[in-house]
């Protein structure tokens, strides 16, 4: 990015599937100081809100209509025009204020290469959650078939362990119970120098924010990656 270009000093993308527990991560976040700007704040299926920033949203759902594609229907290569990447720029200026500043939305997976081309020092944040769990929320949500959902879920994890493998960030396992999750945000906080005790003094997760359990026998690739999810969540975030 032009060193002329204003932007937040840290940019921090919290990434991962669709219904995977992103929008309660980025609450978290929030309290413990990570700026947002404008975002949603409550929705009929995230009483809580996504949490996500339109602009950031329409953006990602224009670059990717520009590819033939949609969040359910990735394309396989993603290309950024010259007005997408303008309008990034305005999102980045608008953010330039907050020392810490961050967003999330699931499509950011399918459409990182530009985000990384306009602010190479992002920093990443990953959570995930087991495929029943996601197939069974889009189900309620949209009435999303299972093996779709079981697809798309494999798409975007397999991309979030393929950036993760090159940025080397932390990921959360939103299916933990209660008391591990906010053990597990408020050390994330401090790991990304965030306030920790905003976390604690006032939790932004609450048991009710998961609908759906993961409980379904799994196909044996789904079965693979959701335990190297797994594996890489215990071994980057420590007591």
């Amino acid at each position: 990015m032009s060193p002329a270009a204003p932007a937040p000093q840290r940019l921090i993308a919290v990434v991962g599937m669709h219904r995977s527990g992103t929008s309660c991560l980025t609450g978290s976040l929030q309290r413990a100081g990570l700026a947002l700007g404008e975002v949603h704040e409550w929705n009929r299926y995230n009483l809580k809100g996504n949490r996500e920033n339109q602009a950031i949203v329409d953006l990602n759902d224009a670059v990717l209509a520009a590819n033939g594609g949609s969040w359910d229907a990735p394309p396989s290569r993603v290309r950024w025009s010259a007005a997408h990447k303008a309008r990034a720029r305005e999102i980045l200026a608008s953010l330039a204020d907050a020392p810490v500043a961050g967003f999330k939305d699931p499509r950011t997976l399918l459409v990182i290469d530009g985000w990384l081309e306009l602010y190479p020092a992002m920093e990443f944040v990953g959570v995930f959650r087991h495929p029943a769990a996601v197939a069974a929320s889009l189900a309620n949500r949209s009435g999303m078939e299972r093996d779709m959902a079981h697809g798309l879920w494999k798409n975007y994890n397999r991309r979030l362990l393929a950036l993760r493998r090159g940025r080397g960030f932390p990921l959360v396992d939103f299916d933990v119970d209660a008391a591990s999750y906010r053990a597990t945000v408020e050390r994330l906080a401090r790991e990304l120098g965030l306030d920790a005790a905003g976390v604690a003094e006032e939790p932004f997760f609450e048991e009710g924010l998961r609908k759906a359990s993961g409980s379904d026998r799994l196909p044996l690739a789904l079965h693979w990656l959701h335990g190297r999810l797994r594996r890489a969540a215990r071994a980057t975030i420590r007591p």
